[in-house]
């Protein structure tokens, strides 16, 4: 049996697989194979585009100067994100710098065709908010955003509105709603049944499993596709979890982390589409993108999951 890894021992094997290295030891069965493990994809269901299961957050993580050593480093996490297979980068207006500086990073790196743009728009009036969604667009540097999404619902049918007429001018490729905490699910399932948007973004971990009660099975009776935030749910769960070994049943799924084991446990629900787990840390960048490879839980090993977080 392997021993027990940290995140960051984790991180550091398997960015060293994906970039062709060869490790001794009994690490390298378990993660020199990364490269050919299946990358798991999942289906828009209104057009059936694909995605990757893993995306990119960018909230308080990306807020940084475009001329700081952290803005480089947000750079190293944006192009290993897109060289292990990433797309979707998810941010806002509301994340200070993040729009602008992952605007830069993509056009100077020449990644803007390969990433799946998502952001927000977030103010009180139909004027303002088209105003804020063309700053957006100049800040991405493109002339399209993959998905406009309302944030935390902020006017919400109103902005409905102005995003399905951006997107019939091809400014926009896909609509959605966004919330992040389940005292909005109840508005949340409203405007998903009035407005249809093409995505959903909630709040969902094995810390918050409150979204399995009414918004993944409706988005998935309406078929809308469902992006996670707050997987890890505030990020409080690892000083939680440090020093805990993980299970050894959790190679049964191609699971080598803490990280992996709490995101795998969210894409193995059939109605989710990508999860947006923050960082600006290419360390566990890597480790992250190591949950959207290989098997998932069945329905019976997410139960059995779920049964070691009772109580949180």
């Amino acid at each position: 049996m392997h021993e027990k890894l940290s995140r960051r021992q984790a991180a550091k094997l398997i960015g060293a697989a994906a970039a062709g290295v060869f490790l001794p030891d009994g690490h390298s069965c378990l993660f020199a194979a990364e490269k050919s493990l299946p990358k798991l994809i999942r289906s828009i269901p209104k057009t059936g585009e694909k995605l990757p299961v893993i995306g990119l957050g960018s909230a308080l993580t990306f807020d940084v100067p475009s001329r700081s050593p952290k803005a480089q480093q947000v750079a190293e996490v944006i192009t290993r994100f897109a060289k292990l297979g990433g797309k979707l980068i998810d941010s806002s207006p509301a994340y200070g710098n993040a729009e602008s500086l992952i605007g830069e990073i993509a056009f100077k790196s020449g990644l803007r065709d390969s990433l799946f743009l998502a952001t927000k728009v977030w103010t009180r009036s139909v004027e303002e908010g088209v105003a804020q969604m063309e700053r957006s667009l100049q800040r991405f540097r493109t002339r399209t955003i993959d998905l406009m999404q309302v944030h935390n619902l902020a006017d919400v049918d109103r902005e409905m509105t102005s995003l399905r007429e951006l997107k019939a001018k091809g400014k926009i490729r896909y609509t959605g709603i966004t919330h992040s905490e389940r005292k909005g699910h109840g508005e949340v399932e409203r405007v998903m049944r009035l407005q249809k948007p093409d995505f959903v973004q909630i709040n969902y971990s094995l810390v918050d499993r409150a979204a399995d009660q009414r918004i993944l099975p409706l988005a998935r009776e309406m078929g809308m596709g469902v992006i996670i935030n707050r997987p890890f749910g505030g990020g409080g769960i690892f000083q939680v979890l440090a020093g805990k070994p993980l299970p050894a049943w959790a190679a049964e799924f191609d699971c080598h982390s803490w990280a992996q084991f709490l995101l795998k446990w969210i894409v193995s629900h059939p109605a989710v589409t990508c999860v947006i787990p923050a960082t600006n840390s290419p360390q566990h960048l890597t480790d992250n993108m190591g949950a959207g490879l290989g098997r998932l839980p069945d329905l019976k090993t997410r139960a059995r999951m779920a049964s070691l977080f009772v109580g949180f």
